[in-house]
């Protein structure tokens, strides 16, 4: 009985913190493609890969997908469990380039909760201005641990229609 009582605790406690993490970034959620199963559970959620979609806020015409995995079982389904680090990451021009305003080398493009804890997935931005190129950098952070895996994807600024691309390298900040 009290084991039964304990798990309602957790259960509640994870629906709290879930609904602070939702409430808290619902504009900012990424937008799902597919989850693939990579590891049968039984009778709990399977491990899996799930591949989102994001458009980088700052540049228009840029969009991204990465591919993370998703720990089940019962700890992943109360969301207690510590994601893996990986993630692949691959972006693209998928219209005309507009910037919306100056940024710096490395500035954040997303970012997303891993652990309940530390842990955060980001996605940076920077850009090569001698090869006008837009270069998207995602790693997983921790505070106890060094070397993230990381993956890294390049967007040539391409000309879109009649209209000639922007320069990255004007609007990076000084």
């Amino acid at each position: 009985m009290r084991m039964f009582f304990w798990f309602l605790a957790c259960l509640a406690v994870s629906a709290w913190a879930t609904g602070l993490t939702v409430a808290a970034r619902a504009d900012d959620d990424p937008e799902l493609i597919f989850k693939r199963t990579t590891v049968w559970k039984f009778l709990s959620p399977d491990h899996k890969l799930a591949t989102y979609a994001i458009d980088d806020p700052l540049v228009e015409g840029v969009s991204c997908h990465f591919t993370i995995p998703e720990k089940g079982g019962w700890i992943g389904w109360l969301g207690l469990a510590e994601e893996l680090s990986n993630a692949s990451l691959s972006c693209r021009q998928v219209g005309p380039i507009v910037f919306k305003d100056k940024f710096e080398q490395g500035d954040e493009a997303f970012r997303q909760r891993r652990s309940i804890f530390f842990k955060k997935m980001r996605i940076v931005r920077g850009c090569d201005a001698k090869r006008n190129v837009l270069v998207y950098v995602t790693y997983t952070d921790k505070l106890i641990e060094g070397s993230p895996e990381n993956s890294t994807s390049t967007v040539p600024i391409m000309p879109w229609g009649a209209k000639e691309p922007p320069k990255c390298g004007e609007w990076l900040k000084s």
